[in-house]
């Protein structure tokens, strides 16, 4: 294997890639944050409740797992 992704342009092509997945994953968490009735942040946080922190929770694994499978390709 080597050093080859030390390279500069694989090694700022990773980060860039980076970069974008945790944009995308970000923009895609505000979109179900605003298409669900209610504040995801205040019912979990404020009013402790669990199980919409496990679907959130889940959610954001599966948004990471698609974002990261359309990255790698």
């Amino acid at each position: 294997m080597g050093i080859e992704w030390l390279k500069p342009a694989i090694f700022f092509g990773s980060i860039l890639y980076a970069l974008i997945g945790v944009f995308v994953f970000w923009i895609s968490f505000l979109i179900v944050d605003k298409i669900t009735p209610y504040d995801l942040w205040g019912e979990i946080v404020e009013k402790k409740n669990v199980a919409l922190a496990i679907v959130v929770g889940a959610m954001a694994i599966a948004i990471g797992l698609i974002v990261s499978a359309a990255i790698h390709g």
